[in-house]
Parts: structure tokens; C-alpha cells; sequence
């Protein structure tokens, strides 16, 4: 840590660089008068780094707290800091086009008012997603209001729709749950608390949105014109986000990097849960950036963080970024192949000293040692190929043998507080965990728990793994928080196909209660003119489309003729109003009566 160029100001520079004027005060409410964000809580990140928190973590904080309108380039502005986001803006002959608006529409209205504030009231002419993450288009209506998206452009990367609405469906609740721990919204704000998230502060807490898109960005080398503005567009599926882009404005020289390349190192596997994402392909398309655009750009901005100026310097700059992604894969897959496991090669991994020693490579969102372990998920999965690892006992189990083992409770206890003392904190948050597990109510193993959780959280570098840290420390004291944000909204729900919404009603199926089941349930969508069939039987939910008119061949089958906004309020508990029904109604009541109790939100992905 001594090695890395703390009097190196030049991303502080670039942090305030343009800079035209800040909200004040930086907090956004919702329509109830519900605080949805509040910027002005990191006031204190004005101060020096105290002993609980990372120095390094703290200067990230402190560059990702700035908040306001900057300028770019001639005609395109940023909005910083009212989101783990940012909003760009980019001056048309009409209008502005908006690019990512955010993550909730309270916010991104707060942006757009406070550009419209210094630069006029241009109506918005073109809405571009960068990519399928929720804190990229969840604020879509707050730039574009109900009815005034009739004949505007929306462009997105191909796929972006599907990948808007599936990533975090299937396993929705436990990443929303998760998600509360990797962004630590919940956690005070304070130098001993909550100081960021390293890609940005949090997560703002309003309405989730989504307008579809009208335009689908389907090749690199792609050109359209919004507005007057040239965009020449590069598809980067795969990398950040299964539907990815970046692009290049040619006649304002300036290149946005969608979430492909920000001043941190990125996840390969995110804390909160998601397909593993391709290291290797990140790099390839981050090489192919610079070929693409290395000779028509002057400056470099992305959907997080601030601009980098100079060709050079955004060469430079992408040729680290690529480097990282790239070292990451090769030599985790080097050292897998030479017999290590995830974990180990987590230990045995280090960065060139050209990577570790640059800012934008450190690992305050992503790290080292998660996203090696990701690497080697990708190829060789969970298991290890250590037979003892095949078949473990699950926590509770294993928790209760270690602790019998170790002469109980109070034996494990005393011997964490050794670790601990010793500076250990990894073994004395393994041999306390072991003892939580093993009886859940006790109070002293608890406590010291919470206390090592908070001393890992103050000495990490990364902000995601110091929420973790945190909040695993608040819960352990308080209890569990189980209210949950619910990111449901009428649009979000709707964009999901009828195969999506099948889906995602199938994993809610309680598999034993339905063993005995045999349902068949036809359903005719007449605005999408389609037919699918769902079958339920020996515990699985399946389905399938269908040209046959007939009634379902069981005694157990029913035919629903409806519109999907139908068929979503059915499943959404609100009867058959309007829906014809062919058959015994009943078979519908059976298969509500084998889903599970769950969240019926539809849970958005954050980056």
C-alpha cells in the first residue's frame, strides 16, 4: 500500500474537471416524502481518513462523492453523484439525448432538472441504454414522462430486453437480499459505516422503470443518427453485462465505455449473484476499442466514475483495463491447470506491478481474490475434485460437529479471541461463524463475530466486501432486516415475455407438495397470437408452444383465451376479469396452491 502514487492528483483533477454547478441539497425525495437519496450524508469524506477505513477505499470514496453537472465535451454533460450511476447528456439540434438514466426515476428527474436548469429546457429526443442493468434504464421515466416517449428513439444493445428482465428473475429474492449487502444502503453513513460501494456511493431507493426500446444495436460498426448527433456503436455482449455496448460520438471526438471500463477493477462474478462473466472476452473487446476508436477520440467517459482527456491517455488507459481482465483469466486458468484451486490460486495471484500500482486497477468494487475464485467457477464449477469436498455436511450440521469437536462454545470462543488478538481475524470469523451456526442464540459468540466482521470491514480496500462486513455486523446485533426494497413496477413486469413469466412462475413450484399433481392449463394469447402449453407433473412446472386448438386431452386441463396484461394479472392474484376460461377452473386453484410464498416483484439487476 505504501507503493501506490498517493500524490498523484490527476484523477482529482478529472473528478472536478467541467464542473458547472451541483445540486443543493443533494437529497432526492419520492412522491410520499420518502428521502430516495441523499449525496449530502458523505459530507464527512471531507475530512482525513480515520483509522476505520481504508486509505486507499477513502480516496476512492471521496472521488466518487462529487456530485453535479460537469462538462465533457462541447454538447455533452454528466450528471455525477445522485446515483450509483451517471446520467449523460449530449446537446442534439433539437433537443438532448439522454444516456442512461439512472437507477430510479425520482433521481433521474432530479438530474435532468438540474441540466436543464444550466443549459435550458431541451425536451428529450433519444434515450440510449448502455447495457441491461437496472441503475441504467430503471430511470427511464424520469426522462421520459408517460406519453412523451411517442416518437423518440430508444436505443439498446441486442438482447438488452431480455437480459433487462431475466438476469435476476429466476433467483430474484436471494440477489435483492444479497444486494442489501453488497451496497449497504441500510448501513449508517459515517467514517466507521457506510462510505461507498467503489463503482459509485449506493443505490438510490425510488421507482424502478423501464420504456422498451425502439432501436436494437445489433453490429459494431453500426452508425445512427439521433437527433442530428452521429453514434458509431461497438457491441460488447458478454462482458459487463450479457447486452452490452460502447460507442463513439465521431463529430464531438468523445467515447463512452458504457460499464466496460471504469476507474476500478470490476467483477467478474458480483457479490450479489449472477452469471459468471467472461474475463477474457472483456479483454478482447476492450483491445478492439482502441483499434476501433484510439484515432478518433479525445476523451473517454463511462456509465460510472469521471472522463479521462487526451488519446493517450484513454489509450493508456484501456490498454490497463484490458491487461487486467486478460492476466486475470490466463493465469488463474495457469495455475488451475497446474492443479490449484480457486481459493488457493486467490492466494497465489498477484498483479503486475504496472496494474497494481494504477488507481483504475484496484479492487474497490471487483478484487483479486473474488474474481479469480469466478474465473475458475466458470470452467471447473464448485467442486474442487477433492473427494472430502463431495458430499460436506450443510453449515448447521457441520457448525454443530466442529464446535463438539473443538471441546464446545466456550472453548471455540476463547480460542477466536486469540486469533483475533493476534490479528487473525479470518480464522476467528471462521471459528466464530462455525459456533453462530451451531446455536444461533448465542449472545457472546455473536458479539465477538460482529466485532471481527467490523474490523475486516475498516482495514478492506473494497467497498462491496466492507458493506458485507458491515451489514453482516449490523444483523448479527439487530437481527435481520426483512424489508426489502421491491423493484416491481407495471412496465418492468410487462416487458417480460410469456416464457419469462412461465419461468418464473415454475421455480415457485414446491416440489414434494406436487409430486402427486398432473395439470395441464392451455393458454391462448390473442394479442400475441401464440399458444403455450403448461404441464405440471411429477413436481415440474414445464412448457411449451403449441399450435393446437383443441382442449387440453386430461381431466385435469383448463384453457385460458386472454391478453398477456391479463395472463400478468392472473399470476398476479387478481382472477380471470375477462378471461375466457375452457374447463375446470379448479386445475388453476391446484397449481396456486403448490407455489411457493414468495416476493411477487419482478427484482431488477444492478451492475
Amino acid at each position: 500500500m505504501s507503493d501506490l502514487p498517493f500524490h498523484d492528483t490527476t484523477d482529482f483533477e478529472n473528478a472536478d474537471r467541467g464542473f458547472v454547478a451541483a445540486l443543493e441539497p443533494a437529497v432526492v425525495k419520492g412522491g410520499d416524502g420518502r428521502v430516495v437519496w441523499d449525496n449530502d450524508a458523505y459530507a464527512f469524506l471531507e475530512g482525513d481518513c480515520p483509522d476505520t477505513a481504508h486509505p486507499s477505499l477513502w480516496r476512492q470514496a471521496q472521488l466518487c462523492s462529487r456530485q453535479g453537472l460537469y462538462e465533457v465535451a462541447e454538447g455533452i454533460y454528466q450528471v455525477r453523484g445522485l446515483d450509483l450511476s451517471n446520467m449523460t447528456l449530449v446537446e442534439g439540434d433539437t433537443g438532448v439525448i439522454v444516456i442512461d438514466p439512472l437507477l430510479s426515476a425520482e433521481t433521474a428527474a432530479a438530474a435532468l432538472a438540474l441540466y436543464r436548469r444550466e443549459r435550458g429546457n431541451r425536451s428529450v429526443t433519444g434515450l440510449i441504454y448502455t447495457h441491461s442493468h437496472a441503475d441504467h434504464f430503471g430511470g427511464s421515466r424520469g426522462a421520459l414522462a408517460e406519453g412523451e416517449e411517442d416518437g423518440v428513439p430508444i436505443l439498446a444493445p441486442v438482447g438488452f430486453l431480455e437480459h433487462a428482465v431475466s438476469e435476476n428473475v429466476y433467483a430474484g429474492n436471494a440477489m435483492t437480499r444479497r444486494a442489501v449487502y453488497m451496497y449497504g444502503d441500510r448501513i449508517e453513513k459515517a467514517p466507521d459505516g457506510q462510505l461507498g460501494a467503489g463503482l459509485g456511493m449506493t443505490t438510490s431507493t425510488g421507482t424502478i422503470t423501464l420504456i422498451p426500446p425502439t432501436v436494437d444495436i445489433t453490429r459494431t460498426g453500426q452508425e445512427e443518427t439521433v437527433d442530428g448527433v452521429r453514434i458509431v456503436f461497438q457491441i460488447t455482449p458478454g462482458t459487463e453485462a450479457p447486452a452490452e455496448m460502447n460507442f463513439l460520438f465521431p463529430d464531438r471526438r468523445a467515447l463512452c465505455l458504457a460499464e466496460n471500463a471504469t476507474h476500478n477493477m470490476h467483477n467478474i462474478l458480483t457479490l450479489r449473484g449472477a452469471v459468471v462473466r467472461d474475463a477474457r472476452i472483456w479483454s478482447h473487446y476492450l483491445d478492439e476499442a482502441i483499434e476501433l476508436f484510439g484515432d478518433s477520440m479525445d476523451v473517454a467517459f463511462a456509465s460510472h466514475h469521471w472522463p479521462t482527456w487526451g488519446a493517450g491517455n484513454v489509450v493508456d488507459f484501456l490498454a490497463v483495463q484490458r491487461d487486467l481482465y486478460a492476466y486475470m483469466h490466463d493465469q488463474t486458468l495457469r495455475l488451475l491447470n497446474a492443479g490449484l484451486t480457486g481459493p488457493e490460486i486467490a492466494e497465489e495471484i498477484e498483479l503486475p506491478p504496472a496494474l497494481e500500482n494504477s488507481w483504475h486497477a484496484r479492487g474497490y468494487y471487483g478484487s483479486l481474490s473474488h474474481n479469480v475464485k469466478a474465473i475458475y467457477q466458470r470452467y471447473l464449477g464448485w467442486f474442487d475434485g477433492n473427494p472430502a469436498h463431495l458430499w460436506e455436511h450443510p453449515p448447521v450440521a457441520a457448525a454443530t460437529r466442529y464446535v463438539e469437536c473443538m471441546g464446545g462454545a466456550d472453548e471455540v470462543v476463547g480460542k477466536a479471541a486469540k486469533y483475533a488478538e493476534q490479528g487473525d481475524l479470518r480464522f476467528a470469523a471462521t471459528l466464530l461463524n462455525h459456533v453462530v451456526f451451531a446455536d444461533g442464540s448465542d449472545r457472546q459468540a455473536r458479539s465477538d463475530l460482529a466485532a471481527v466482521y467490523r474490523r475486516l470491514g475498516h482495514g478492506s480496500e473494497n467497498g462491496t466486501w466492507r458493506n458485507f462486513y458491515l451489514m453482516g455486523a449490523m444483523e448479527l446485533e439487530q437481527g435481520p432486516d426483512t424489508n426489502l426494497l421491491d423493484p416491481a413496477n407495471p412496465e418492468v413486469a410487462t416487458a417480460l415475455t410469456v416464457e419469462q413469466l412461465v419461468d418464473s412462475i415454475a421455480v415457485r413450484v414446491d416440489g414434494p407438495r406436487s409430486w402427486d399433481k398432473d395439470l395441464v392449463i392451455d393458454l391462448d394469447l390473442t394479442d400475441q397470437r401464440t399458444r403455450h402449453r403448461l404441464t405440471l407433473h411429477n413436481g415440474a412446472l414445464t412448457r411449451r408452444a403449441t399450435t393446437d386448438a383443441s382442449p387440453p386431452r386430461t381431466p385435469a386441463g383448463l384453457t385460458l383465451t386472454l391478453t398477456k396484461p391479463q395472463l400478468l394479472g392472473v399470476f398476479a392474484g387478481r382472477g380471470l376479469d375477462g378471461v375466457r376460461t375452457d374447463g375446470d377452473t379448479a386445475v388453476l386453484d391446484a397449481l396456486f396452491s403448490v407455489l411457493a410464498e414468495a416476493d411477487t416483484s419482478f427484482p431488477i439487476v444492478t451492475p
